[in-house]
């Protein structure tokens, strides 16, 4: 650990210039006096540090002393240095260690390309949470990705979307993160299959080797399988007459407002649902704002619905 310590503290004079000892110490978790220590070991093993008194004194390296890391293209830099989702680093317990390769990166790179690459890693992020995610139990994952480095198999309590709860053993192969959520691909019984690590409980590792198939590709299985589930999924098309005052709410469906054509004061458009019961809540939410056309099968479930809300709101009143 020491001699990761040590190579640390020359990177970070490298892209900082200078530090004090305090500031080491702070960005390495040790103490001052280790700081220190570690300064007089450097200094015997002829690394070029040097100590500069005063208030705007500290630890710097004498100027011309850099490893440079050579043959990278502007598009190679931005490519590395554009920030990885924070919280899924931190769930993988990697956000330290993120950024000591960072700092090793950048201390690499010729002097001209350095200021670059800074620019890159503080004006670009990828946030891969949504605006409205649920809460994610992640307690299995640490488990999961120690499996995993070990190579081990995996036991643990799974409650599938049915809420159907049963113990799994599985290989793992990897894990994949989808906006805020984790999955794990594993192979159970011969075959490859998707657990959700928030449905997980229990999770233990099993003293029994796990081999992945030599072919295997965890970006094509993942790429295939989340064609195969879109496909799969319920569609429900529906066509309405709405009135403008609603289109700023058929469009903050998205993906869900396929077409919208102008039709006298009204505009004609046609959604997806997951399901008719959606398309009918649609249509009522907005009374006589949003008139169903299509297919005529809802056009009279939303009458029937309506004439039922009207004789209760009578009978009650």
């Amino acid at each position: 650990m020491r001699a990761d310590r040590l190579l640390s503290i020359v990177l970070l004079l490298q892209v900082h210039g200078r530090m004090t000892a305090r500031e080491l110490a702070g960005r390495l978790e040790v103490s001052e006096r280790t700081v220190l220590r570690d300064m007089d070991a450097l200094g015997t093993a002829g690394i070029p540090v040097r100590a500069e008194r005063g208030a705007s004194g500290g630890w710097r390296l004498v100027d011309g002393y850099q490893t440079k890391l050579t043959g990278l293209t502007p598009a190679e830099i931005q490519s590395l240095f554009v920030a990885h989702p924070p919280q899924l680093l931190a769930d993988l317990g990697l956000a330290r260690s993120s950024e000591s390769a960072w700092n090793k990166l950048h201390a690499a790179l010729p002097a001209s390309a350095q200021p670059q690459a800074e620019l890159v890693r503080r004006r670009i992020l990828i946030d891969s949470r949504g605006w409205r995610d649920p809460s994610e139990t992640l307690a299995a994952l640490p488990t999961l990705i120690d499996a995993l480095w070990r190579r081990l198999r995996v036991r643990f309590h799974y409650e599938n979307v049915l809420h159907e709860s049963g113990e799994r053993r599985v290989g793992p192969l990897g894990l994949v993160a989808r906006g805020a959520a984790w999955y794990l691909v594993a192979l159970r019984g011969g075959e490859t299959r998707t657990y959700r690590v928030s449905r997980m409980r229990e999770a233990e590792i099993v003293d029994e080797p796990s081999t992945a198939p030599d072919d295997f590709d965890l970006a094509a299985y993942w790429e295939k399988s989340a064609a195969e589930f879109r496909e799969a999924l319920p569609r429900y098309e529906a066509t309405y007459l709405a009135s403008p005052s609603v289109m700023r709410w058929a469009r903050y469906r998205g993906w869900r407002l396929k077409e919208q054509t102008p039709e006298g004061d009204r505009v004609r458009i046609r959604l997806v649902f997951d399901a008719e019961e959606e398309a009918l809540q649609f249509a009522l939410g907005f009374g006589a704002d949003v008139e169903a056309v299509d297919p005529p099968e809802l056009r009279d479930k939303v009458l029937a619905a309506a004439e039922r809300t009207v004789r209760h709101y009578l009978a009650c009143c």
